[in-house]
């Protein structure tokens, strides 16, 4: 499960700010934040190494892509892998809109996600849902301000999800007009180990395993190994077209750090 919170076209200096933790496994097998080559589309991001997909990249082009499991119960095997999304939307040059309507072919061979799809220069952001299951996708624009997406639809008021939006709220606030540090916002947000109270959790699945789950920034031993927060990356555009993309992951019991910056290209 993962949760990312971001605000879009509505701040003065960044048009896009975004912040996600990523949680899996910790013995599955991941690349770090790198430039990476899909076809001749230069990506950043990280990468799963089992199933090859991302789950947060950009384009020099100014296109990103972030993804969140949608909570269920274990269904569809053999699946598509929902990690190719960002992948396939980054090589697309298809507008946000054109390209979420073009999964509504294919939507019901994923597992349920949530897909954030933006282009930076056009201003356009969508967001596209193939939950609840049986439904035709769900696409829609997103508005200027402030969302959070968790592992139900786009702000959706989930425990975890009213949580990080009132302290991102609260440390814009604090920032006012100037600019965002986002080491600090990734240690005060996204590192809160507060569980959310067990009457308010949704009961799709194990009371237990939802509870363990439901913190900002999860960690818990499994049957399978340790499971939680393994990543938490910061993506910042400014106005001025210069992207700031940095990560801190953990890689075999110890948490480093990782920044690439980068100016967007014109597309022509």
């Amino acid at each position: 499960m993962c949760i990312a919170a971001f605000i879009w076209q509505a701040h003065p200096l960044y048009p896009l700010l975004l912040l996600q933790n990523r949680d899996e496994y910790h013995n599955r097998p991941t690349k770090p934040v790198a430039w990476w080559d899909v076809d001749g589309c230069e990506i950043l991001g990280d990468r799963d190494e089992v199933a090859g997909g991302t789950w947060l990249a950009c384009s020099r082009q100014g296109r990103v892509a972030c993804l969140t499991n949608v909570l269920e119960l274990p269904h569809l095997p053999n699946a598509k892998t929902r990690g190719d999304l960002p992948i396939l939307f980054l090589k697309s040059t298809k507008s946000p809109m054109e390209f979420a309507q073009q999964l509504i072919t294919d939507a019901h061979q994923y597992k349920g996600f949530n897909l954030i799809l933006a282009d930076i220069p056009s201003k356009s952001m969508v967001y596209a849902s193939n939950r609840p299951r049986g439904e035709d996708i769900n696409i829609q624009q997103v508005s200027p301000g402030l969302h959070v997406l968790s592992n139900a639809n786009l702000d959706s008021p989930c425990p975890k999800a009213l949580r990080l939006r009132k302290s991102f709220k609260q440390m814009l606030n604090k920032y006012g007009n100037n600019e965002v540090m986002v080491k600090e916002m990734v240690e005060k947000l996204m590192e809160d180990k507060v569980k959310a109270d067990k009457s308010k959790l949704p009961g799709i699945c194990a009371l237990e395993w939802e509870f363990e789950l439901s913190s900002i920034f999860v960690e818990t031993d499994t049957p399978l190994g340790l499971c939680g927060t393994r990543s938490t990356i910061a993506l910042t555009i400014s106005a001025g077209e210069e992207v700031g993309f940095y990560e801190k992951y953990l890689e075999k019991g110890e948490w480093f750090e990782k920044t690439i910056n980068y100016n967007l290209q014109k597309q022509i």
